[in-house]
């Protein structure tokens, strides 16, 4: 990224840029410095005024639009250090390990988000615009004494990420209308009594066309295949490998500029969880919490980042797909905290 961060680290081969950076690296400080030698973008294609709905199967681009101001916040629900000044905190190099009075809290953290982003998947119906789901998520969120994660996180304008069709991650809720077929991915996070709880999906709205609902199936199998690889002692390069088997299979493409990440009394923090295959020699350990966030695409996974600094579209148009879980590593294999 232009600037210091984002919700997922972004990585690229030359991930020792990163490593020599001098200060503590920031999520968008991680984008920037994995961005360098990431390649030339494809040119634009060029259409005639006829064609310009012509767009990976027919469907229009989407554009950056006008956004509603930040929502408010009761003054007496606990914010996280970021919630007040914007400024982005470094990344805990740490691993998230809880006590068991943490892990109580931890998982009330990561039952509300569930709940919310069940109740968010309800509302990914046509003619409901973006805004509307920030809207509807930020009020629940704050009604249960939480507050949303990612508003105001290195200035981020809203309380949900929302990644239509060829948006890979990040997006910002807009006046855009969701349309029958879309595909998006509602990203929740909520801070509650200290604890982030993280997780996401890829919702259809209504039907969707067979590539985009193989897509999104697929998806999901491979953060199920990732989870079920987890215990203590498992190197988290196994992570990588199931998701790669899956979208192999499948014949999607894994994204690798976007990676899961370790939370809890902090929004990100080690370890950086690849999802293509990897020689990651770290280990999982018991009581350690971490996000498993795998995201396929149809086509390239090279990215474009808007210039509102969070937006990652596909450099194609081809559809992304994402889903997340917040994962608990037990004594005997693991937990999926993320859950109702």
């Amino acid at each position: 990224m232009q600037q210091a961060g984002m919700f997922r680290c972004r990585l690229s081969s030359n991930q020792r840029l990163i490593a020599a950076a001098p200060h503590s690296a920031s999520h968008r400080c991680v984008h920037a410095a994995a961005g360098k030698g990431f390649g030339t973008l494809k040119p634009s294609l060029k259409k005639s005024s006829a064609q310009q709905t012509d767009y990976w199967n027919g469907r229009e681009p989407l554009k950056m639009l006008p956004i509603t101001p930040m929502r408010l916040v009761p003054p007496e629900i606990k914010r996280p250090p970021y919630a007040n000044s914007g400024k982005l905190p470094p990344v805990d190099r740490q691993p998230q390990m809880h006590t068991p009075e943490g892990l109580v809290k931890m998982r009330a953290a990561c039952k509300l988000a569930a709940e919310v982003l069940s109740y968010a998947g309800t509302l990914a119906l046509p003619g409901v615009s973006t805004d509307e789901i920030d809207r509807a998520v930020h009020e629940m969120i704050v009604h249960r004494g939480a507050y949303p994660s990612p508003l105001n996180y290195g200035k981020f304008p809203k309380s949900v990420c929302t990644s239509v069709n060829e948006v890979m991650c990040h997006g910002i809720p807009d006046s855009r209308q969701l349309q029958e077929g879309d595909i998006i991915n509602i990203d929740v996070t909520v801070y509650l009594d200290g604890y982030h709880g993280d997780t996401s999906r890829t919702f259809f709205v209504h039907d969707p066309e067979p590539n985009a609902r193989r897509l999104v199936e697929a998806n999901e199998e491979a953060l199920q295949a990732a989870i079920k690889v987890c215990g203590p002692g498992v190197p988290l390069s196994a992570i990588g490998a199931a998701c790669a088997d899956v979208a192999q299979k499948h014949k999607f493409t894994v994204v690798r500029d976007f990676i899961g990440h370790g939370v809890g009394t902090v929004f990100h923090a080690a370890p950086e969880v690849l999802h293509h295959r990897n020689t990651q020699s770290a280990k999982m350990q018991v009581n350690q919490t971490f996000t498993i966030e795998p995201i396929f695409v149809e086509g390239s996974n090279k990215s474009i980042t808007w210039k509102d600094d969070w937006t990652a579209t596909t450099i194609d148009g081809g559809l992304a797909a994402q889903c997340e879980h917040t994962i608990l590593i037990t004594p005997d294999g693991h937990e999926i905290l993320t859950v109702v």
